[in-house]
């Protein structure tokens, strides 16, 4: 039995709202074979970003949320993925470690339901601002919800297609002129609809559970300090007034 501390931190808080960080990790495990074929680099600083979002909630209103994050590299394990590509399938090891990690967010998601009878996943990702397809607008944040399928069980009219979590931050960020996507309505935006971590916890899978990726520019993590703490101060606001108003908290 592998030492889950040595390679997941994990924590419960005393609100329904989970941290997911998959791909921050730096600890290259050399008994643990590289994968093969998929993206290989991690998302740089958003350990440390996660981190400064939750000191946020424990400063605008000692709500703590739960978080769980890896310490793997990327090239070792790719926790956002289906086990069948998430790593070597050679490695009896690395399959405990996914395995672990999954586990967790279903337990963490289960206690939320059972406490308060909903539950809200964020999967946190950075992306390049400098790397985005030719075509798409410049964005530094970009939320993906599988098209709404992980905040609703059913597909909902497009008239309330804003009537929700992701609309709430849209709305805001759009206010504050710091680029977003979806956020544009005139024009073909570089969007992202959530990947598997966004997709096996979100309501389509799990009654009453939400779950929603996140995508920050390299900007908004490492490089503008300013921008990075109107995002985080920002973000934190949102997602508790939206508990509040659901009446989760």
């Amino acid at each position: 039995m592998f030492d889950s501390k040595e390679y997941i931190e994990f924590k419960q808080g005393n609100i329904p709202l989970i941290i997911s960080v998959p791909h921050g990790g730096t600890l290259i495990c050399t008994f643990i074979p590289k994968r093969s074929h998929g993206i290989s680099g991690i998302d740089k600083g958003t350990i440390q970003f996660t981190m400064d979002l939750i000191e946020k909630f424990e400063i605008l209103d000692s709500k703590s949320p739960s978080y769980i994050i890896s310490k793997i590299h990327r090239s070792n394990i790719d926790l956002n993925r289906d086990k069948n590509d998430a790593y070597n399938q050679n490695s009896l090891f690395a399959r405990e470690i996914y395995t672990f990690y999954h586990n967790k967010i279903r337990d963490l998601i289960l206690d939320n339901l059972e406490i308060f009878n909903y539950s809200l996943l964020i999967d946190i990702h950075g992306f390049e601002a400098y790397n985005r397809p030719s075509g798409f607008r410049d964005v530094d944040i970009i939320l993906g919800t599988n098209n709404l399928e992980s905040f609703f069980p059913h597909p909902i009219p497009r008239k309330d297609w804003d009537k929700n979590l992701r609309g709430d931050i849209i709305k805001q960020f759009v206010k504050l002129n710091i680029p977003i996507a979806p956020g544009h309505p005139r024009r073909k935006e570089y969007a992202l609809t959530g990947g598997y971590i966004t997709q096996k916890y979100g309501a389509s899978q799990i009654d009453n559970s939400q779950s929603m990726q996140i995508e920050f520019s390299d900007r908004v993590r490492v490089i503008d300090e300013n921008l990075r703490i109107i995002v985080l101060e920002n973000l934190a606001k949102i997602l508790l007034k939206n508990m509040i108003k659901s009446k989760v908290i």
